[in-house]
């Protein structure tokens, strides 16, 4: 029986190692043949950043670069590459990057880690919709979620090494919306990694400067809130400003209020990770940060869902009701159906169409419920009637919050 047991358990790790294999290959044999449009960006970006105020004043192959000037100041060693070279690694860099933040995140939940299972959870990850897309349009995604995950993990550990909060300020730096993190370290109690974090913030910004003058005081001074520089009714915009643009047909007619619910969603969402982290449940605070994250970018493209892996490790590990959600969250992030609606820019894309406008915003959708159960996960362990979905193995080897009636920890 022993034995049967050791074929069953070698017999899964192979399926796990083949299938990883398998998604390993497409991704090096795509990054290979495949001509990313965003990466390609990415690299004019690298070339353009010396060349005065044209990172911002000129597109790109028909495209605006939108990232930071220190984003193009890191892209510019790659620029000095071969195309194809350099969009290889790029895209193996992804590949290491996902694997730490899928270990990071399987630390944050108490699980333990062996090579296999982060095996598993890296090869269910890339079949996610925000993985795959990340690696299509040759993303900086997954690079961004490793080093703010990294960070959140060394952070959970009684406050981590004086360097804690740098990846957070790098991420920040190459892409704003992470940003959120900072303000996420200082209410979750680690003031001095969110001063760590704000001065690498900083510190970067400043080399953008060095570097390019004339295109960083554009970008700071005009470039970064206009909005007009990317289609932001186009389906794959999931966040709230996205879904409002569609339904009042045309950006322009979204109106201020709309800074009131976005304030509104910052406050929950912040909100409830600070309670969360300060009873010690470091992966469902980092999870709801990052959604929030979406929810108050004025753009949060289907390839910035990334934080859906976190948000997915924290429901398995916790009850029935939990895992299921889980799983039909699984199911929708792989299949993504708002790709199925009407978005050629023809009427059925714009205004409410019952089912279909649901549909055509499943991840806004289910980024709300999320925010929604996280939420009330943090009233509940406030008031000290629930263990916040606490995992049963901590990372650190206790239970930190208290335990329900019968002494099971209730985690769903």
């Amino acid at each position: 029986m022993i034995e049967t047991r050791r074929n069953g358990v070698r017999s899964r790790d192979g399926i796990v190692l083949g299938v990883l294999a398998v998604e390993l290959l497409a991704i090096v044999y795509f990054a290979a043949t495949y001509d990313s449009l965003d990466f390609h960006i990415y690299m004019w970006g690298g070339e353009a950043v010396f060349d005065g105020k044209r990172l911002y004043a000129e597109q790109g192959l028909a495209h605006w670069f939108t990232n930071t000037p220190f984003a193009a100041v890191t892209f510019a060693p790659s620029a000095t590459l071969p195309l194809v070279v350099a969009r290889v690694l790029w895209q193996l860099s992804s590949v290491a990057a996902f694997a730490i933040a899928c270990l990071m995140a399987m630390r944050l939940a108490g699980w333990r880690a062996s090579r296999t299972a982060v095996c598993g959870v890296v090869a269910a990850g890339l079949a996610l919709q925000p993985m795959y897309q990340t690696f299509f349009q040759g993303q900086v995604n997954l690079i961004l979620l490793a080093l703010i995950l990294a960070d959140v993990w060394r952070a959970s550990q009684n406050g981590g090494s004086r360097s804690v909060g740098i990846g957070v300020g790098i991420a920040a730096a190459m892409k704003l919306t992470p940003g959120i993190f900072i303000v996420f370290l200082f209410v979750a109690g680690r003031t001095k990694a969110a001063v760590t974090a704000g001065v690498t913030f900083v510190c970067c910004t400043a080399m953008g400067f060095v570097v390019a003058p004339g295109a960083s005081w554009l970008y700071w001074t005009e470039t970064f809130y206009d909005t007009s520089r990317v289609g932001v009714p186009y389906i794959s915009n999931q966040s709230p400003n996205g879904a409002f643009a569609r339904l009042l047909d045309g950006a322009e007619n979204v109106g201020a209020w709309y800074h009131v619910l976005q304030i509104a969603f910052a406050v929950a969402g912040l909100g409830a990770a600070a309670v969360l982290a300060r009873h010690d449940e470091w992966l469902g605070a980092v999870a709801v940060t990052g959604t929030t994250g979406l929810l108050v970018s004025p753009i949060s493209w289907a390839h910035h869902w990334v934080w859906v892996m976190p948000a997915l490790v924290l429901l398995v590990r916790g009850g029935r009701k939990a895992r299921i959600a889980a799983g039909a969250a699984y199911v929708l992030f792989v299949l993504a159906p708002f790709w199925w609606t009407p978005h050629d820019g023809g009427p059925r894309e714009y205004g409410f169409h019952g089912l279909m406008t649901l549909v055509a915003n499943c991840y806004l959708v289910a980024g709300l419920a999320f925010l929604g159960y996280m939420v009330r996960r943090a009233c509940l362990a406030h008031r000290g009637g629930d263990s916040a979905g606490v995992a049963a193995r901590h990372p650190r080897g206790h239970a930190p919050l208290s335990l329900p009636r019968g002494g099971r920890r209730q985690v769903g």
